[in-house]
């Protein structure tokens, strides 16, 4: 059987972009100084590369590439089913066990000695959570920076990035490349979220929170300190 030069055509691209490329992108150290250029990239590559993996099988076999399009659609909504109803009943225990912070609208606080910090997407508003181990280990300013970065998140739609490269993941778990663009995503929507935070505090107060929050485990927040520390020097 002839394979059409379309086809063969297609077939390098979604090779590229399953192999070489991420790889050259993943190790790339100008990501953490564009994230958004890096953003676009990723996702270039997610869709390109599903488009063309597709493309490549449809002159071989239609059904194949009717299949892998499908699973891939079915695995995308069952990530945004699942994970909707896992936010609605978190969000659901926040109002359970947290109380309203009169002086900071659409916030809520948790008792726990942990600094905790995170925003919840959701109808007719988002609700940032603090925590009372958060408010006694910050500053004013810290503070001010760590809310930002996580309202940030929500104002980004960073939620619905993430859930898509999940899903990609969740549908191709042999792929080794679906789990290193979900990772370097995760690091990516970090620095944006840092990059509102810079808006509103310096650089230094930014990097001091972060490593305050992350505590003894700063080697999780690593490639954002250094950012800010050479943005600030």
């Amino acid at each position: 059987m002839l394979i059409h030069p379309i086809s063969l055509g297609l077939g390098a691209v979604a090779v590229l972009l399953a192999w070489p490329v991420p790889i050259a992108l993943a190790r790339a150290r100008w990501t953490l100084r564009r994230p958004v250029i890096a953003m676009v990239c990723w996702q270039g590559i997610a869709v390109a590369g599903g488009f063309s993996m597709i493309g490549a099988l449809w002159s071989l076999s239609r059904g194949a590439a009717v299949l892998l399009a499908l699973h891939l659609l079915l695995n995308l909504g069952l990530t945004a089913v699942g994970t909707s109803r896992q936010r609605r009943r978190h969000r659901q225990l926040v109002e359970l066990l947290s109380s309203p912070m009169p002086d900071r609208p659409n916030t809520r606080l948790i008792e726990n000695e942990a600094p905790v910090a995170y925003c919840l997407p959701g109808a007719p508003r988002s609700v940032t959570v603090l925590s009372d181990g958060l408010v006694r280990l910050l500053s004013d300013d810290e503070l001010a920076a760590v809310v930002a970065h996580e309202r940030a998140h929500v104002t980004q739609h960073h939620h619905v990035v993430l859930m898509a490269f999940k899903a990609w993941h969740t549908a191709l778990p042999w792929f080794p490349i679906a789990s290193r663009a979900e990772e370097a995503v995760a690091l990516l929507v970090e620095l944006l979220a840092d990059d509102d935070a810079r808006q509103v505090v310096p650089d230094e107060v930014l990097a001091s929170a972060v490593e305050r929050v992350a505590g003894t485990d700063a080697s999780s927040v690593a490639p954002r300190l250094a950012r800010l520390s050479r943005a600030g020097s």
